[in-house]
């Protein structure tokens, strides 16, 4: 089953789940948020349709925008081990 399409122009609550992962974080260091439509090669390439990546299939270009302001909190939670 394909997940639901985003509706173009319309602002969309998503939450993304990074699975278990551990990252050792030392003093001074940062991280980097990247907001991608597609992971090649780890997951195939998505043709933004919402239909599976054909070689000859149409392909349309996406745009990803992330909200940040007082109408469009968005947040990234870090849990920490100590």
């Amino acid at each position: 089953m394909l997940p639901a399409k985003l509706t173009p122009g319309q602002i969309e609550e998503v939450t993304v789940d990074c699975w278990s992962i551990s990252q050792i974080f030392n003093a001074g260091h940062r991280i980097r948020v990247t907001i991608a439509s597609s992971n090649y090669p780890r997951f195939d390439l998505n043709p933004g349709t919402g239909q599976p990546w054909s070689d000859n299939g149409e392909k349309v270009k996406q745009t990803n925008r992330i909200y940040c302001d007082a109408e469009h909190p968005s947040r990234l939670v870090v849990p920490v081990v100590e």
